[in-house]
């Protein structure tokens, strides 16, 4: 008897460990099946495409048109014809330059004319280079809302937005000078939109503007910056070289910051937004009381005279962000200084990482995804800074996925 329960307990036993190998055989092929998709066919790329860059389903008929396009060897042509859809513009492209406008990054913020001009911008197919230094502002078509656009209000885009006014077809061209009162040469593009100024210069001492186009436009913050062997020449009187008694914090850590971004946030020593008026405030040859704020703490400090700014990245570790060496590297005002910007190789690459994660829902991977990169930044750059077709190379790059 004793050998009989032995004998059926050991079957069991049997039984159960192949059970458990054939379950993790059928989990295995099973997790290899679902790993590996078979490829996508032209149908399946079209769709993908069209999803990505207008967000929603095509048509019956517009999926035939860019499913045909690519079977003929034209992908690009293919992501033109999504692009065409109107989403594009008042979804897609609205969503991705909103975080740009406020501190907390958040997508959920009204239409204004930071956005309006970045869509814009992508519309026509302005050189990008020039986001942050042009005196251009994108606004609705004459008499297409009740409210004009105004310097000290954002009634006009919110009023575009709430009645879903196509933006790809009803938004015009103007200038940024024309609508916020600043003189030409001091207008800076996106940087001296209202709703840059109501976001990043507000109050404090305009250190937040060059972080936040830092942050947004060149892909880096203050932290992947610091510097501690540039010269602390030009940091302001605010900041104590011995906080909390201590100068060693100030050698170690916040002179590395400070060293590069004193020097060119100078160039917004002349602006301020004005939270009684709701408008951007410009005191040409007046440098702002918010540089001079906390003057005490090391009254040897540098002490803003005007607004002009030097790159002191140009040198030391920082040179890596390929600024242009057919720039001098210095100025006066924002304006000159968007341009150092936006004709870095940093900037580049920067509106092309963006567009990867925006349209391929992922950052680069592998070795494949960062040569697909570097070649669309190159022809980026080479070919008159077009983002629409950085958003169309990049739809394709990712169709088969």
């Amino acid at each position: 008897m004793k050998n009989m329960t032995w004998m059926k307990t050991k079957v069991a036993g049997i039984f159960a460990a192949r059970r458990a190998v054939s379950q993790l055989l059928v989990a295995s092929v099973l997790s290899v099946a679902i790993a590996a998709p078979a490829a996508a066919g032209p149908r399946e790329q079209a769709k993908r495409i069209h999803d990505r860059l207008a967000g929603v389903p095509p048509s019956a008929a517009v999926l035939q048109q860019m499913e045909d396009a690519i079977q003929a060897g034209n992908a690009s042509a293919a992501a033109d014809i999504a692009m065409d859809n109107v989403n594009f513009y008042n979804v897609t492209l609205k969503n991705f330059a909103a975080p740009w406008t406020n501190r907390d990054q958040s997508v959920f913020v009204p239409l204004n004319d930071y956005v309006a001009t970045v869509i814009g911008m992508v519309r026509d197919e302005v050189p990008f280079n020039t986001l942050l230094s042009a005196d251009l502002q994108y606004v609705g078509s004459p008499g297409i809302v009740a409210a004009a656009p105004a310097a000290n209000n954002n009634n006009h885009y919110e009023q575009l937005e709430a009645d879903n006014v196509n933006l790809r077809d009803d938004l015009v061209s103007t200038t940024q000078s024309s609508v916020n009162g600043l003189p030409s040469t001091a207008t800076a593009g996106v940087m001296t939109s209202r709703a840059a100024a109501e976001a990043f210069f507000i109050a404090g001492t305009n250190r937040a503007m060059f972080r936040f186009t830092l942050l947004n436009h060149m892909c880096n913050d203050m932290e992947q910056m610091h510097d501690p062997k540039l010269s602390p020449d030009r940091i302001r009187q605010d900041v104590s070289r011995s906080p909390g008694g201590d100068s060693r914090l100030f050698l170690n850590n916040c002179v590395g910051c400070h060293t590069g971004m004193d020097p060119m946030a100078q160039a917004f020593a002349y602006y301020n937004y004005d939270e009684g008026a709701g408008s951007i405030q410009y005191t040409q040859g007046s440098v702002q009381p918010k540089y001079f704020n906390n003057d005490l703490n090391f009254p040897q400090g540098f002490r803003t005279p005007d607004d002009s700014w030097e790159n002191y990245w140009r040198s030391g570790q920082n040179a890596y962000l390929g600024f242009d060496p057919g720039l001098p590297g210095q100025g006066q005002g924002a304006k000159s200084l968007g341009e150092e910007l936006g004709n870095s190789q940093a900037f580049a690459a920067c509106q092309v990482k963006k567009v990867f994660r925006a349209v391929c829902l992922r950052e680069p991977e592998d070795a494949t995804d960062r040569a697909a990169v570097d070649t669309i930044v190159i022809t980026f750059r080479t070919t008159g800074y077009s983002m629409k077709q950085v958003f169309a190379d990049t739809a394709v790059h990712c169709m088969g996925q």
